[in-house]
C-alpha cells in the first residue's frame, strides 16, 4: 500500500478517531434497548455483526500491507449501526452479507478510512434492503420471545409503514412512541435513549447541530403541509391542527428518522463541511427522506436518501467556498478601485 495514503489515513485517523469510538460506545444502549424487547438475539446479532467488521478490517490490513490498529472504530461502528437498522429477526448471513457490504463495498473499495463519498453504514444497509426486503423491512412486535438461532417462524409485519401509506394515523400513546414499544427495526424506536445519545454526542463535538436541525425540521415541515393522513391535505391548518402535529409525531419516530439524524447524518466524511453547506446538506437528506417514504416502497428510506446526497455534499462544499472566496474579494476589489 502507498505509504503516503497510509500517512494520510494515520492523520485521518488522529483527527476524527474519537467520534467512531463515541459511536460505538453509544451504540450499547440501544443494543440493551433490543435486548429488552427481544430478548437475547440482539445481542448475538451485533456480536456477529461486530466480529464480522473487525476481521474485514484485519484482512485488508493484511491485504495492503498495512498494520492493523485496535484505535480504528470505524468498521465496528459501522457494523453496529447495519445491526441496529435490522429488524431482531434477520436471519444472520443477511446481516453478514450487509456488514461485508457495508465495509468493503461501501469504504474499503474507495480506499478505505476517510476516503469513501457514501456512507459506509447505509450502503450495507440499502444493499441488505433491496437484496432482501423480506428479510429486512419487516419487523416482530416487542416482547415477542424470539429463539436465539432462526427466528424464520417468528410472526412479522410492516403494519406501521402500512398504516402511514394508507393515510392512517398511529395508535399509539405517547409513551410508546418514545420508548419504541412499535414494531421497527431494533435499534431505532427508542427515541429518549437515541435523544440522549445524540446529545452526548454534540457535547463531545462529534456532531453538528445544523445538519441534524435541519434535517428534522425539513421532514417535520414536510410532514405539516403535506399530511398523508387521509382528508387532512384538504382541510385548513387550524381545524386540523392537532391531526398534523401527530402526523409530525408519526414520521419522525418511524422509519429510523431520528436514529440517522443522531448516528449516520453527522458522519465526518461524507457530510457537508462547511455550516451553511451542513444546513442545506441536512435539508436536502431531510427532502429526499420524505420523497422516498411517500413514494418509495421501504419504510427506511432514510438511508437510500442519505446515499444520493452524499453524492453532492463534495459539491456543496465547493460552492459555498467558492461564494465565500466571491463575496470576500468583491469589497475588497471596491476598497482597492475606492483607494
Amino acid at each position: 500500500m502507498d505509504e503516503a495514503l497510509i500517512q494520510e489515513q494515520e492523520r485521518q485517523l488522529q483527527k476524527t478517531g474519537r467520534y467512531y469510538k463515541h459511536v460505538f460506545w453509544l451504540c450499547v444502549p440501544l443494543l440493551c434497548m433490543a435486548c429488552y424487547f427481544y430478548g437475547a438475539r440482539p445481542l448475538l446479532l451485533c456480536g456477529i455483526a461486530l466480529l464480522t467488521g473487525n476481521l474485514c478490517d484485519r484482512l485488508v490490513a493484511l491485504l495492503r500491507h498495512r498494520v492493523y490498529t485496535n484505535r480504528d472504530f470505524s468498521n465496528e461502528s459501522f457494523s453496529l449501526i447495519i445491526a441496529l437498522l435490522m429488524p431482531a429477526t434477520v436471519d444472520i448471513y443477511v446481516l453478514v452479507v450487509a456488514v461485508l457490504a457495508g465495509v468493503l463495498i461501501g469504504k474499503e473499495v474507495f480506499g478505505g478510512y476517510g476516503s469513501y463519498p457514501f456512507n459506509p453504514a447505509a450502503v450495507g444497509y440499502a444493499v441488505a434492503a433491496v437484496s432482501w426486503p423480506e428479510q429486512v423491512v419487516r419487523y416482530p412486535q416487542p416482547y415477542t420471545p424470539l429463539p436465539l438461532w432462526n427466528a424464520s417462524a417468528v410472526p412479522v409485519s410492516s403494519t406501521i409503514e402500512d398504516t402511514l401509506r394508507s393515510g392512517g394515523i398511529l395508535n399509539l400513546n405517547a409513551l410508546a412512541v418514545v420508548l419504541g414499544e412499535f414494531a421497527a427495526p431494533m435499534g431505532t424506536g427508542a427515541a429518549l435513549v437515541i435523544l440522549a445519545c445524540g446529545l452526548v454526542l454534540w457535547t463531545q463535538k462529534d456532531v453538528h447541530i445544523g445538519a441534524s436541525a435541519s434535517f428534522l425540521i425539513t421532514c417535520g415541515l414536510i410532514a405539516f403541509f403535506f399530511p398523508r393522513q387521509v382528508g387532512l391535505a384538504d382541510s385548513t391548518l387550524f381545524s386540523s391542527l392537532l391531526p398534523r402535529l401527530q402526523g409530525i409525531r408519526d414520521e419522525l419516530h418511524t422509519g429510523a428518522v431520528l436514529f440517522c439524524a443522531v448516528f449516520l447524518l453527522n458522519e465526518p466524511y461524507t457530510c457537508a463541511h462547511h455550516r451553511l453547506g451542513r444546513i442545506l446538506y441536512g435539508a436536502l437528506v431531510g427532502a429526499a427522506t420524505m420523497g422516498f417514504r411517500y413514494f418509495g416502497v421501504y419504510e427506511t428510506g432514510v438511508c437510500f436518501a442519505l446515499l444520493a446526497v452524499n453524492s453532492v455534499s463534495a459539491l456543496i462544499d465547493r460552492t459555498e467556498e467558492r461564494l465565500y472566496r466571491l463575496l470576500h474579494r468583491l469589497p475588497s476589489e471596491r476598497k482597492e478601485a475606492a483607494e
